[in-house]
């Protein structure tokens, strides 16, 4: 098995990832907190204390979800209610540690196959039951709160069954697959087979593939193998109305691309249940290498010129001054301490002559602009990091930190100006409140003509870290639309950017998406509020 072909981990409603995997701040981190006057706050409320209201869902429609998928699939568990809760950004997970559940599901149906979805979309549109489409629910962007008002109650559609292996074209290099199957088991099946989907994306142990395709996931090594939604060539999309299949044929004249329609709609248009993906062969050898540049702007412009004119990496990423000192979003090993500057990695995959001539024309652009090799063990550091940065998370809840991201794309021509407005205004916001914050940026994804900006904020628990993060999430989305950026690159709408997306595509462009829910969705069941205001 690949490193990379992890095990599926199913994770605690109140904590990332794998128990075993958990991990401790190392001192610099705490030396970092104690300059921000970061202080331990009250104990969490355990997930076996907290109280579940009883299911709300009225019998009728829990007779006829019973049904559609057999009376053993339909749960009102309170620990799986739980678990089905909202998603992972930092203030899903302090609701969640406050005992605060308003959002649980009032039940959890595990559909078996792609009938028993439509079946299961049907029941509850005649019912007014609202459905959230669930599967790894690694959403950071309120993807997985939908509004609840004036539904009969609410269910969570677990596709978990749905995770398996339809088809493998290796002539044309595709494979079919359920929309349920995890990002790791994925990778497995196919390695077995001498392929990979080459996708590893940070939520990688626990988001599907049809979460991919719904939100348009981007892993770390876009610049080699594309995003997610470029690697998909068809799906099929269960709907009240009945399913929608796309894709025959990998690009077509005939007519608007539906599937663009699907990919990044969030579940409120359907529900995916199959995607067929482009595979590739399995690379016969990795490189990763670190590199410092003496600042950012120098960095930036040698990220710039590989992504336009070649040879482009496979993992082509970038962290500012503050990130590579710090480190605290991304551990991963870097420039000596004291040494300052910016951390780039660069990763090299395929076959053994491809990465030694890419890698060689690539470190003559790198060196041209300034960058000094670092040599494979900071390359390999991050590499051997990359999935344990999510980690880092609870340790520094439990500290008292306040620790959140948030990320955009623009053209090249604005990055330096983007990163400067969402810095200010987030700080600004955080500091008027009594607790100044570090950001930290990187330059995470990139293509010919711009890229993507990753933030990473930590500050101060407030007494309310709630009341205390909405203004500074509200002013980094008003700097990221005054400065003319996407209001998301890879992490969704969700419920937290419905706002500025809706500004982002403007009054007819919310029309549009309203009128095909209409049609697909009439009664409006499918994550409502998600995405479009209802």
């Amino acid at each position: 098995m690949s490193e990379l072909a992890l095990p599926v981990v199913e994770f605690a409603p109140d904590r990332w990832g794998n128990p075993a995997h958990a991990t401790g701040l190392s001192p610099a981190t705490k030396e970092a907190l104690d300059a921000l006057g970061v202080r331990p706050r009250s104990v969490a409320v355990a997930p076996e204390d907290v109280v579940l209201p009883g299911p709300a869902v009225p019998a009728s429609a829990r007779t006829a979800l019973e049904a559609a998928v057999g009376a053993a699939y339909v749960s009102d568990e309170e620990m799986d209610r739980l678990r089905h809760t909202r998603g992972w950004s930092t203030p899903d997970i302090l609701r969640m540690r406050a005992g605060d559940v308003a959002d649980a599901p009032d039940l959890v149906v595990r559909p078996g196959s792609h009938d028993e979805v439509v079946r299961v979309l049907q029941a509850c549109s005649e019912a007014g039951v609202a459905v959230v489409p669930y599967s790894g629910g690694t959403s950071v962007v309120g993807g997985l709160a939908p509004d609840r008002e004036g539904f009969a109650g609410m269910v969570a559609l677990d596709l978990a069954r749905l995770d398996a292996p339809v088809a493998l074209d290796p002539v044309s290099r595709t494979a079919t697959l359920q929309a349920g199957m995890r990002g790791p088991r994925a990778e497995e099946l196919l390695q077995a087979e001498g392929f990979t989907l080459g996708h590893f994306p940070q939520s990688y142990e626990g988001a599907s593939l049809g979460g991919y395709a719904a939100a348009r996931s981007a892993g770390q090594s876009s610049a080699g193998y594309g995003r997610f939604d470029e690697m998909v060539v068809g799906l099929v999309l269960a709907t009240p109305r009945g399913t929608l299949e796309l894709g025959t044929a990998p690009k077509s004249a005939s007519g608007p691309d539906l599937r663009q329609l699907v990919l990044g709609s969030e579940g409120v248009l359907g529900v995916i249940t199959s995607l067929t993906v482009r595979v590739r062969p399995v690379p016969r050898e990795r490189v990763f290498e670190g590199w410092r540049f003496p600042s950012f702007g120098a960095g930036l412009e040698a990220v710039r010129r590989l992504a336009q004119d070649g040879p482009l990496p496979t993992v082509l990423r970038l962290s500012d001054e503050a990130e590579t000192a710090i480190n605290l979003a991304d551990p991963s090993g870097g420039p000596a301490p004291g040494e300052g500057g910016c951390l780039a990695i660069t990763g090299y995959e395929g076959d053994p002559e491809d990465v030694a001539v890419r890698r060689g024309r690539a470190t003559a652009v790198l060196q041209a602009c300034g960058g000094e090799p670092l040599g494979l063990e900071s390359g390999e550091a991050w590499r051997r990091g990359r999935f344990h940065g999510p980690y880092q998370r609870d340790p520094l809840l439990d500290a008292g930190a306040f620790v959140e991201t948030l990320e955009t794309v623009t053209f090249w021509s604005n990055v330096p100006r983007l990163k400067a407005a969402v810095t200010e205004a987030v700080q600004g916001a955080l500091g008027e409140q009594g607790t100044p914050a570090i950001v930290l940026c990187h330059v995470s994804h990139v293509y010919e003509t711009g890229a993507s900006l990753y933030f990473t904020i930590a500050c101060a628990q407030a007494d309310d870290p709630l009341a205390q993060w909405a203004p500074a999430k509200a002013a980094a989305n008003a700097a990221i639309r005054a400065a003319g950026a996407a209001i998301s690159h890879h992490h969704g709408v969700g419920t937290d950017h419905r706002a500025p997306y809706a500004e982002e595509i403007g009054p007819l462009g919310v029309e549009v998406l309203r009128a095909v829910k209409a049609t697909l969705d009439p009664a409006g069941i499918l994550n409502p509020g998600v995405l479009v205001a209802r």
